[in-house]
């Protein structure tokens, strides 16, 4: 009788019409049902039966309710789906396929076939890349999705490489080239290779773009920076071009880099290898005894000969005075000698002038010939990596400086110190703590400079940690701008081309400027291509190394050892915490903190923790934790303070 009852259909538009309706993102839980986030600010339980309709993370448009005395929502449009293109598992049950997204927080098994035209046999377990295809708020009966490629197979010991790359959607290997490489730039170059030239890395380094020399002169030093010039081999524009345009940079993971160019390129021809002759850029710049550096770098490009491939450690041992590793000659002790008084000076003047990074530790891991992790080495940043750094720095301010002075066209690196709808919590927060600084210019460059050095000099952690969420990202635009994050009025990287695309192109152009040619803009996309790649590239490093770490670390959660660790965020479930000795991060929950809840108050904005009213912990404490679990699914470590 009421079947197809257009005033029942009727009835029903004009109920829902009066119903709130809100938008916000979905969060799911474990236990089947979810909540709506409405920006943060509100909350509304999503029962199971509408939870069936949605994905953890989609945004949508929902419906408010009253159901049993509490406040329901209801999805009823998609705004955009948390899963377009994804990495899964594939699930066989009752002679069906699904896909499982690998995801800490969707446990959804998803309908799921090959795409058209794939030919491939997959397992139980098998890694994939999935679509998304079918939503059931999108009108479509139920989700289902395609199978776009294989990933690994099950027991791969080398998924976690596989998998990591294709979540980000990263190249797997290297562009191919099989022809014959050339020169092609056409450029006279000044034969440099009677310079005595070096290159310090680290051992195992290949692909080495960067060889050094300094001289002592009246008033300072005259430092040659040597740089490789893949672009005397790559034409603007050719299928190799346009392949490194596409991976932007060399990805690094653990036990697996895939380079931007082809290795016979990155780790042969364009290496500057001891003993071979290369094609490079060079600048010669003059920096002053007070660390000042010049404005009148010179660019060349060169022939040069590096002498010799020196090893950080060796060098740093070396100037620190220990036993070991000698240079050849006296010429090179009195070069290395030369080289720690310009970083020593260079170092002084970015400490008064602009601004130095802390030296953290770098953490290596060491793989065995199946992927498995021996042991991860803690590598502090010795005056070797100092040199380098600080030469490498001069470097790009100079290319910065030079880029500008002829007519502004390049690609710049530029960080805007806080975010703008950040900047008066920012503010507040630096009087709270009575900060002797002028407040109101820390939007400035010479402010957040100023800012930047009283928190270091200071060694104010917990207020640089707190003062951090206020930051903006740094990122790659084809406008000059500062760095607030160097205290620099402009930065350009063209030291690093064998890796970064960015310093090709900026290569390119310091050729035009030298050849007195037209210098064309780079086209407007550039930019954003080479920031996004940038953000890949870290977050698969990160994915790769939580990876790693719970395979690592998995046989310690659940013992007695304790572990020294850093609390490097505090939110509102827990704390994270970095262990110190070899770098892995691991959350440690309210639950392991305190077990009575109502004497447990996290406070996300103060960054503290405290019990029964006492402040317990705090951002940038040490303290000791124990593990108490390594999930591999979630790539996750959880941690408890140690008693």
């Amino acid at each position: 009788m009421f079947k197809d009852n257009p005033l029942l259909a009727q009835l029903k538009a004009e109920i829902r019409e009066n119903l709130k309706t809100v938008e916000g993102q979905i969060k799911a839980s474990d236990k089947g049902f979810g909540f709506l986030d409405v920006d943060g600010k509100e909350s509304y339980f999503v029962p199971p039966p509408y939870m069936k309709k949605v994905i953890h993370g989609d945004k949508v448009k929902a419906v408010v309710r009253s159901e049993k005395d509490k406040e329901v929502a209801e999805p009823e449009s998609l705004l955009e789906p948390s899963l377009t293109r994804f990495v899964g598992r594939i699930k066989q049950r009752d002679d069906r396929q699904y896909v499982v997204p690998d995801h800490p927080l969707i446990k959804d098994s998803i309908r799921c076939r090959p795409a058209k035209g794939l030919k491939v046999e997959l397992a139980q377990g098998d890694w994939v890349v999935a679509e998304l295809k079918r939503h059931p708020l999108k009108g479509d009966n139920g989700f289902s999705a395609d199978i776009l490629e294989k990933v690994a197979d099950n027991n791969d010991g080398y998924a976690p490489w596989h998998v990591t790359l294709a979540r980000h959607n990263l190249q797997k290997a290297a562009p191919q080239f099989d022809g014959e490489l050339t020169l092609i730039d056409g450029l006279e170059r000044q034969d440099l290779s009677h310079i005595p030239f070096a290159t310090i890395d680290a051992a195992s380094t290949q692909d080495m773009d960067d060889a050094i020399w300094v001289e002592k002169v009246e008033g300072g030093y005259q430092l040659w920076v040597a740089i490789a010039d893949p672009t005397a081999y790559v034409v603007a524009g050719s299928d190799l071009d346009q392949a490194a345009e596409l991976r932007a940079f060399t990805v690094y993971l653990p036990g697996r880099n895939v380079t931007m160019l082809p290795e016979v390129l990155s780790d042969d021809l364009c290496s500057l290898k001891a003993g071979e002759k290369r094609p490079a850029l060079v600048a010669r710049t003059f920096v002053a005894d007070d660390g000042t550096l010049g404005e009148d770098t010179e660019f060349t490009p060169a022939w040069i000969e590096s002498r010799q491939k020196l090893v950080y450690n060796n060098v740093s041992d070396w100037l620190e005075g220990k036993d070991g590793w000698q240079p050849d000659d006296e010429a090179q002790a009195a070069t290395l000698k030369l080289l720690r008084d310009f970083t020593e000076a260079r170092t002084a003047w970015r400490q008064a002038h602009a601004l130095v990074f802390g030296d953290r530790p770098d953490y290596r891991f060491e793989l065995d010939q199946d992927g498995n992790v021996v042991t991860v080495h803690r590598e502090e940043r010795r005056i070797a990596n100092r040199i380098v750094e600080e030469a490498m720095i001069a470097a790009n301010v100079a290319c910065g400086q030079y880029l500008r002075r002829h007519g502004g066209i390049g690609v710049y690196n530029v960080h805007n110190g806080f975010e703008d709808e950040k900047l008066e919590d920012a503010k507040a927060l630096l009087a709270q703590y009575e900060v002797p600084v002028d407040i109101d210019q820390v939007h400035t460059l010479e402010g957040y400079a100023a800012m930047r050095r009283w928190l270091d000099a200071e060694k104010k952690q917990f207020l640089d940690g707190r003062l951090r969420r206020f930051q903006s990202y740094a990122a790659i635009t084809l406008e000059a701008g500062p760095h607030y994050g160097l205290g620099l009025p402009a930065y350009a990287t063209w030291t690093s081309p064998i890796r970064k695309y960015g310093d090709m192109v900026n290569h390119r152009i310091i050729k035009a400027i030298l050849q007195g040619e037209q210098v064309a803009k780079p086209k407007e996309s550039l930019a954003e291509h080479l920031s996004e790649h940038r953000r890949l590239n870290r977050l698969a490093e990160r994915d790769m190394g939580d990876w790693l770490y719970v395979r690592w670390l998995g046989p310690e959660a659940g013992t007695e050892t304790r572990f020294d660790a850093e609390i490097i965020d505090v939110n509102r479930g827990g704390m994270k915490v970095r262990l110190v000795d070899n770098g892995a991060v691991a959350f440690v929950p309210a639950s392991q903190i305190h077990d009575v809840k109502a004497e447990l108050d996290v406070n996300f904005e103060a960054g503290t923790i405290l019990i029964k009213g006492e402040e317990s912990y705090k951002l940038a404490d040490l303290i000791q934790v124990q593990l108490t679990e390594a999930n591999e699914d979630t790539r996750s470590l959880v941690a408890k303070p140690a008693k």
